[in-house]
């Protein structure tokens, strides 16, 4: 989706972090990332600590920078981290409007390379991600070419907040307490498959509402989405559906595995999100034959 130029950013929901870049399989090639990228959504787990240990590279500290330089509209439509800026100041009024009380919003760190999160080191090798330890969004934005390039997927701006709308509907599962009813169990109707299923309709609930929701000086964040970039996020949910990384990483498609759901799922409750709201994404209550 497009900015309005003239829309207020407030970039104080963010934090942006500086640091050195993790050393992986091969020296740091991005096969390496890839390979532990793919193993860690298969497994279901975060496997980044292997990058160090097989890498043997150390990680230096950090910088927590600021984010003063993205403050318009129009810094959002030509630069990934403003853009991942805006969208979180964007979700954040939106989900707010949602809750009549009970709601808090996510921390959203944006780094480069590694950083500690509270479940862990946060890298490319795991994309992003949401962590309920610190009820926390973190995104290496180099995710975006890693999907692009090595997944067939679209990196266009809506594929782009796409990913960040996911992860803070796991927030919202946080704080409903649907989340923590999922165990580690995989499988077509399992609590995972569920979970994320249920952050995909979340996704599109937040695109339905995107060209409605007004920046700080009531001027509406976002112009109307077109169908060109619905499709653009559809392509991204079936880049990252279980069948399609499992073909991709040469294994055959094993239901039984499945832990995010399939390609087709994934776009489907998507746009059960986008054409119904926020109030369709109970897909804990549905049968395994409708999800």
């Amino acid at each position: 989706m497009t900015f309005n130029d003239n829309a207020r950013i407030d970039t104080s929901k963010v934090q942006r972090r500086r640091g050195s870049r993790a050393a992986v399989v091969g020296g740091g090639s991005l096969i390496g990332v890839l390979v532990l990228f793919l193993a860690s959504q298969l497994l279901g787990f975060d496997l980044t600590p292997l990058a160090g240990i097989v890498g043997g590279g150390n990680q230096s500290s950090e910088e927590v920078m600021n984010s003063d330089d993205c403050k318009t509209g129009a810094e959002a439509n030509t630069n990934d981290e403003c853009r991942m800026i805006a969208a979180t100041d964007s979700i954040d009024v939106f989900w707010n409007g949602q809750f009549e009380s009970g709601y808090r919003k996510p921390g959203v760190v944006l780094y480069t390379g590694s950083t500690e999160s509270g479940c862990g080191t946060a890298s490319n090798a795991v994309g992003p991600f949401y962590c309920p330890g610190d009820e926390s969004i973190y995104v290496d934005t180099s995710f975006f070419s890693l999907l692009r390039d090595n997944f067939g997927a679209s990196a266009g701006s809506l594929a782009q907040m796409y990913v960040l709308a996911h992860e803070w509907g796991h927030h919202i599962s946080n704080i409903t307490g649907q989340l923590s009813q999922v165990g580690n169990d995989t499988g077509p109707a399992s609590g995972s498959v569920r979970l994320e299923l249920q952050a995909d309709c979340y996704a599109g609930a937040w695109v339905k509402d995107a060209a409605t929701i007004p920046d700080q000086n009531g001027n509406t964040f976002m112009k109307p989405v077109t169908r060109e970039e619905i499709a653009d996020a559809l392509n991204a949910a079936a880049a990252v559906g279980d069948d399609n990384i499992q073909k991709r990483s040469g294994q055959r498609v094993n239901p039984e595995a499945f832990s995010h759901g399939s390609s087709e799922q994934r776009q489907r409750w998507f746009e059960t999100g986008y054409e119904q709201g926020a109030n369709a994404c109970d897909t804990f209550s549905v049968p395994a034959s409708s999800l």
